[in-house]
């Protein structure tokens, strides 16, 4: 686990589990060019990312000649500066994953994907992270090892993390709201919780999408609805808005 959230493995970490998409870069399968497409993304517990991909996509037939891609995440929209803000490119391996909660994971982050996860051509696939390279503005730019960037997973909150969800939508639809407006700024009503992981909690609005991180990691049921209750009270108590 890492011991440090202000560490550059933290701060990329951060970004890729606030990100919904990036640009997969992957090697054409007939002649190895670079071929650069967007996809929506979700990410695991231990902020591996995943993507729902067709097997008709040119990205995805690459990805079966050369399983090696990179996936570019910016973090610079709404800077008057973009070079001044934060980009991460993860390189890996991509591989069909299996795992019937990650694919629930991922559908809750992306409702839509219901729509076609069904489909016999549509699978999941888990990035491999080996290295990242992280640009944090002007001169601070820095090769990380993949481990460095990951998160170690709490099995037990794993398990409860659909009941969590289903609960927080069900039940503290006002807290939800709170969290989006209040901590992060957020407009608009109808936010709903897609997603809760040793972190933090990830929010969704139509197609905006948001992150909130706790003050502490959480590792079980009980911790995560002690950090939410007390995400609440910060809330309400006018706490300062929440870094995503």
């Amino acid at each position: 686990m890492r011991e440090h959230a202000d560490d550059l493995g933290g701060n990329a970490r951060r970004l890729m589990r606030a990100a919904d998409r990036a640009t997969l870069s992957t090697a054409l399968a007939e002649d190895g060019w670079p071929y650069a497409s967007l996809v929506l993304l979700g990410c695991g517990h231990d902020a591996v990312p995943l993507a729902l991909i067709s097997d008709l996509a040119e990205h995805t037939r690459n990805l079966h000649s050369d399983a090696r891609a990179s996936l570019l995440y910016d973090g610079t929209a709404g800077l008057d500066e973009p070079l001044t803000g934060t980009r991460v490119t993860a390189l890996g391996r991509f591989e069909k994953c299996d795992d019937g909660a990650l694919r629930d994971r991922y559908i809750r982050r992306h409702p839509g994907a219901r729509d076609y996860a069904a489909f016999a051509d549509f699978n999941l696939y888990r990035m491999s992270v080996e290295r990242v390279h992280v640009v944090a503005g002007f001169g601070a730019i820095h090769w990380l090892a993949g481990e460095s960037v990951l998160y170690d997973a709490a099995p037990a909150l794993i398990e409860a993390e659909p009941d969590i969800v289903a609960h927080m939508n069900e039940d503290h639809a006002e807290a939800i709201g709170l969290y989006a407006r209040d901590l992060l700024g957020r407009a608009g009503k109808g936010w709903v919780m897609t997603g809760v992981d040793p972190e933090g909690c990830d929010l969704r609005n139509g197609g905006e999408t948001a992150r909130l991180g706790f003050d502490e990691p959480v590792a079980d049921a009980d911790a995560a609805r002690a950090a939410l209750v007390a995400l609440v009270k910060k809330a309400r108590q006018g706490g300062e808005i929440s870094p995503s």
